[in-house]
């Protein structure tokens, strides 16, 4: 357990000693289904990635074994770090479109009937 002031881990890299670099685990700490199913959908449109899946070891853990296996030489945090990206850029798009559609339903309601 993290030590009072010492920021607890979010991520790590598991990789068998002399193991390929396009074959990794990456645990996330602190997350369930939802950011796991949505990464992995993510990682997987990538052309490069041969493999990815996730597994919650316990339904009383929250944390999630990533396993993501490349081809062609690509390391795994590549796809990782893409899919990231990818996935923040679609949920800012839903949250802005989200917003913009408030505004102008508030808007709407504003205005007097006639």
């Amino acid at each position: 357990m993290a030590e009072d002031g010492e920021k607890k881990r979010v991520l790590e890299m598991v990789q068998a000693d002399g193991a390929d670099e396009g074959c990794v685990t990456f645990v996330l700490h602190d997350e369930d289904h939802t950011l796991g199913n949505s990464v992995r959908y993510m990682i997987m449109k990538n052309p490069d990635v041969d493999f990815c899946g996730y597994t919650i070891t316990h339904p009383s853990e929250t944390k999630i074994n990533f396993r993501i296996q490349t081809r062609g030489g690509v390391a795994a945090i590549e796809p990782l770090r893409r899919g990231l990206t990818e996935l923040s850029d679609v949920c800012q798009h839903v949250l802005n479109t989200f917003q913009a559609r408030v505004n102008e339903f508030k808007e709407r309601q504003e205005k007097p009937m006639e």
